[in-house]
């Protein structure tokens, strides 16, 4: 593991630019220069180019809330689009004057769950002053899971304030969770920011493994959960298939919390590291006991142990004679890190049970 700043030393970066210019002007030289994209990417997942470590800027609450927010060298990322007969994704490269990939992760803090599906903007300032005010997209990472992000730019070094306006999640909630998170709220912070600190991040070349299947672990950072699937299912468990590189795995409870009813819970998630997948479109038919007890969409849900899922109450479901045939009909609609890019787009039916 090395930080850009001693790869640009090692690699003879500083000779072949031919600039006596300072170590944050070679670091933005290198960031439009990413290692190029693996050739022959697999359609799955796959491990990428490179690794970053990140640094935080702070956490604070909004609202019912927790907002957490990091950041990166920026770099590129893959954003999801309509090509007429499916969905494919199309690469948001690095940009003139783009300094940094600045990072937020929203989860309640009295459980440690993280809610996807909130809505989040990020506006940067200085003095008062507006800095940079981007686009930022919900995203996937292998490092980090799901979070929002983008790549922005900055006013040299300094100190910064950073605003984070988060939206009402468009989720069921169970449990303990009704009735919060139900107002939009907003968080600032302070950015201690310089280009030294940002080129002292550890980044570390993966040539040996890049572009086998497979994915690195995910980032550990005190403070920081990773929205992750069970270990071991509750309830009468149904299984797990994979399709299109996407992992489903299937349960029934009967829980007062979900209702009269048996409740029928899906976990989209990565097939490395568990970590969880939403804004999918997902169908199910359910039979039990001979019948069909269920037939259309499964809602997306968020449930203090559980976590984010997709399910449905379904009366008359038996878990011990259960089977569910699975569709993704809508690929998630999630911007992607290196490595994700060309997994979770095209999916074939699959049955639990």
């Amino acid at each position: 593991m090395t930080s850009r700043r001693r790869f640009l030393a090692a690699s003879g970066a500083v000779a072949a630019a031919g600039l006596s210019g300072c170590l944050a002007e070679l670091g933005r030289l290198y960031t439009s220069n990413e290692p190029p994209v693996v050739s022959n990417r697999p359609d799955e997942v796959y491990v990428p180019t490179h690794t970053e470590g990140m640094r935080m800027v702070g956490s604070a609450n909004a609202g019912d809330l927790r907002v957490g927010v990091f950041y990166s060298y920026p770099h590129r990322f893959w954003v999801m689009a309509d090509e007429g007969d499916g969905f494919g994704t199309s690469k948001m490269s690095v940009e003139a004057g783009d300094d940094v990939h600045l990072m937020a992760t929203v989860w309640d803090p009295e459980t440690g769950v993280v809610v996807p599906d909130t809505g989040l903007s990020l506006e940067i300032a200085r003095d008062g002053d507006l800095v940079s005010e981007e686009v930022v997209y919900a995203m996937l990472s292998q490092r980090m899971g799901f979070h929002y992000g983008s790549n922005f730019g900055l006013d040299g070094d300094g100190t910064y304030e950073v605003t984070v306006d988060v939206g009402a999640p468009s989720l069921r909630l169970f449990g303990d969770l009704v009735g919060r998170f139900d107002s939009p709220a907003s968080a600032t912070l302070d950015f201690e920011y310089s280009a030294g600190d940002r080129d002292d991040i550890p980044y570390t070349m993966l040539d040996d493994q890049q572009g086998d299947p497979g994915a690195v672990r995910p980032m550990e950072m005190d403070g920081l959960p990773l929205g992750r699937g069970p270990e071991t299912l509750p309830g009468t468990a149904l299984g797990g298939a994979t399709t299109g590189s996407l992992r489903l795995v299937g349960t029934v409870l009967d829980a007062d919390r979900f209702g009269d009813d048996p409740y029928l819970v899906v976990f989209p998630l990565t097939p490395y590291n568990r970590l969880l997948v939403p804004r999918l479109g997902l169908t199910a038919t359910v039979e039990s006991g001979g019948s069909t007890r269920f037939d259309g969409r499964l809602e997306p849900g968020l449930d203090a142990d559980l976590g984010f899922h997709y399910g449905a109450s379904v009366p008359g479901l038996a878990g011990d004679d259960a089977t569910a045939d699975l569709a993704v009909d809508v690929p998630p609609q999630v911007a992607r890190h290196e490595g994700y890019e060309t997994a979770f787009l095209e999916f074939d039916p699959i049955r639990l049970g």
